[in-house]
C-alpha cells in the first residue's frame, strides 16, 4: 500500500529546527518508517542534494500536494511542488505508526456564494483524515466532479482550455526568477478572457429584497416571549433614560398638598415642584408669629433671619456671581433701601447691613422721629458701623435711576403714616426713577401700596396678595414645625435645600 503514494508530491514540516521540505516521493520504507523525496526543496530553496530521506519521528506533518493519476508516469518539475493549479484537494495529517499519512481537501459546496477565484487563491479548507482511510481514484473522480460543477472552476477550465492546456495541467512557475515573477503576477491580473467577463451588473437591490428584516425580528420576538428571555429591543422601542435628579427607584406616591390651614384659603400657590402652599389671613399670620415668640423666636432673632433671606434674595436679582466678584469693582451695584418708623423698616435696615457687609452701595432713607422703635434703633446702630449712606430727606436721593429699590415704606398697620408729605415724595421719587422694586412682607390691600412692585418675599407662610405685588418670593424665617400644628396648621417645609423659594399662582 505503501507503493500508491510513489510520484506523490508531498510537503513535509519537521518543526522549527529542520523546516519545510517539498519534494516528490520516491520511495518509503514501512519496516525502517522513513520516506525519501527527490528534486527535495528547503524552505523555498531548492536543495543541493537530489534525494532526502526522513524518518517518521522527525515528522511534524506531512501534506500532500498532488497525487498522480493511474498511468500518469510523467514528472513534474521543480515548481510543480510549490503550486497546483487546481483548486481541489489536500490533506493534513499528523505521523502515524510507519511514518505516513494522507490528506484530502475539502471539496468546495456548489450551495455556498460563488465567486471567480483569484489565481492565487488556490487553496481551499484541509481536513484531517485518518491514515487508514484510501485516497482512491474513484474517490478523486467523484470530488473532481463536485468541483468542475463550481462556477469559478468552469471559468478557470475555460481558460485552460482556450491555451490548449490540458485541465490537471499546471502552468510551472520560475522560482527565484524576476522575470518569471512578474510575468505570473501578470497572468494573475490580465489572464482571462475578455469575452469571458459577465455584462450584466449585479443586483444589490434585488439580493437585498431577499432579506425580510421585518420577519426576522418577529420571529426573534415570538421566540423570546415564548422562552421568557429578556428582550433585547428592536428598531421601534428606546431604552428608558433618566434624568440626573430623577430617582429611578420606585417609592411612594408624592403627596402635593402639604400644607393644611384651618381655614377656607383665599388663594393657593405652588413652588417649583409643585407641592401647595395656601394663603393665610393677617390675623392668623399675626397669631403664628406671637405663638413663636412665646416659645422663644424673638423679634430680634425673625429681624435677623428676615435681613438674611432677603439680602440673599436681592443679591441675586442684581446678578449673583457674575456682577459681584472681584474683577468687577467698577460696577459696584447701587441699592436704594425705603424704611417707615416700625417693624417692617427694621426689616429692611436689616437686609440693607447684610448687602453692606457683601461690597453693595447702599443708600438708606429713614424719616426722622423723635422716638424710634427699639427695634429700629438697634439695626441702625448696627447699619452705621457699615459703609452705608443714610439719608432722612428725598433731596438727598440719587437722581439718576438705581440697580434696585427695596421697599419697606408699608406696613400692616399705622395706616396714617401714608397721609404724611415724606410719605408721597417717596412714592413719587420710586415710581419717578424707574428701578426695579421688590417689597418685603407687603400688606395684603392694594389700596395701600402706593409703589408697584416687580417682587414681593412674604414671611413664613404666604399672604394673599394681589397683582400689584408682582411675583411672589417666600422665605423661611425658622418657624418650628409644632408651632404651626398649635395654631392649626398642618405643616410640611415646602423649602427643600433652599431658604427662599418662588411662588406661583394656581
Amino acid at each position: 500500500m505503501a507503493t500508491d503514494w510513489l510520484g506523490s508530491i508531498v510537503s513535509i514540516n519537521c518543526g522549527e529546527s529542520l523546516g519545510v521540505y517539498q519534494g516528490r516521493v520516491s520511495a518509503v520504507d514501512q519496516v525502517s518508517q522513513t520516506i525519501s523525496l527527490t528534486r527535495p526543496f528547503h524552505n523555498g530553496v531548492k536543495c543541493l542534494v537530489p534525494e532526502v530521506t526522513f524518518r517518521a519521528g522527525d515528522i511534524t506533518e506531512l501534506k500532500i500536494l498532488e497525487i498522480p493519476g493511474p498511468g500518469d508516469s510523467r514528472q513534474c518539475g521543480d515548481s510543480q511542488q510549490m503550486e497546483t493549479g487546481i483548486p481541489g484537494v489536500g490533506c493534513q495529517v499528523g505521523p502515524s505508526q510507519n511514518g505516513t499519512g494522507k490528506i484530502l481537501k475539502k471539496p468546495v459546496s456548489s450551495s455556498a456564494p460563488q465567486n471567480i477565484p483569484r489565481r492565487t487563491d488556490m487553496k481551499s479548507q484541509d481536513i484531517v483524515i485518518s491514515p487508514q482511510q484510501q485516497c482512491s481514484k474513484s474517490y478523486m473522480d467523484r470530488h473532481m466532479e463536485t468541483l468542475t460543477q463550481s462556477k469559478g472552476f468552469r471559468r478557470r477550465h475555460n481558460s485552460w482550455s482556450s491555451s490548449s492546456r490540458h485541465p490537471n495541467q499546471v502552468t510551472p512557475k520560475k522560482s527565484g526568477l524576476k522575470n518569471g515573477q512578474m510575468k505570473s503576477k501578470d497572468d494573475e491580473c490580465f489572464g482571462d478572457d475578455i469575452d469571458e467577463i459577465p455584462d450584466t451588473d449585479f443586483d444589490f437591490e434585488g439580493n437585498l429584497a431577499l432579506f425580510d428584516k421585518a420577519a426576522v425580528f418577529e420571529e426573534i420576538e415570538t421566540y423570546e416571549r415564548r422562552s421568557g428571555t429578556r428582550s433585547r429591543g428592536t428598531p421601534n422601542e428606546k431604552p428608558a433614560r433618566y434624568r440626573h435628579d430623577e430617582n429611578i427607584l420606585e417609592s411612594e406616591p408624592i403627596v402635593y398638598r402639604r400644607i393644611v390651614v384651618p381655614q377656607n384659603p383665599h388663594k393657593e400657590f405652588c413652588t417649583d415642584s409643585g407641592l401647595v402652599v395656601p394663603s393665610v389671613s393677617y390675623e392668623l399670620h399675626k397669631k403664628l408669629l406671637s405663638v413663636a415668640e412665646k416659645h422663644g423666636l424673638t423679634l430680634e432673632r425673625r429681624l435677623e433671619m428676615t435681613g438674611v433671606c432677603a439680602s440673599q434674595m436681592a443679591l441675586s436679582l442684581l446678578g449673583g456671581p457674575n456682577r459681584l466678584n472681584p474683577k468687577n469693582v467698577h460696577q459696584r451695584p447701587t441699592v436704594a433701601l425705603l424704611c417707615g418708623p416700625h417693624v417692617k423698616g427694621a426689616q429692611g435696615i436689616s437686609c440693607g447691613r447684610h448687602l453692606s457687609n457683601h461690597d453693595v452701595h447702599v443708600i438708606l432713607f429713614l424719616p426722622n422721629f423723635v422716638k424710634m422703635l427699639e427695634s429700629i434703633t438697634n439695626e441702625l446702630n448696627l447699619f452705621s458701623k457699615t459703609q452705608g449712606q443714610q439719608v432722612s430727606s428725598v433731596k438727598d436721593l440719587p437722581d439718576t435711576p438705581v440697580d434696585l429699590v427695596i421697599n419697606c415704606l408699608d406696613c400692616h398697620e399705622n395706616a396714617f403714616l401714608r397721609d404724611q408729605p415724606w410719605y408721597k415724595a417717596v412714592v413719587d421719587w420710586a415710581n419717578q426713577n424707574r428701578a426695579p422694586v421688590l417689597s418685603i412682607d407687603p400688606p395684603i390691600s392694594e389700596m395701600e401700596l402706593g409703589i408697584d412692585a416687580k417682587w414681593s418675599l412674604a414671611l413664613g407662610l404666604p399672604l394673599p396678595l394681589g397683582e400689584r405685588a408682582g411675583r411672589v418670593y417666600l422665605c423661611d424665617i425658622g418657624i418650628p414645625q409644632k408651632v404651626f400644628q398649635e395654631v392649626g396648621i398642618n405643616y410640611h417645609s415646602p423649602f427643600g435645600c433652599k431658604f427662599v423659594i418662588p411662588l406661583h399662582s394656581t
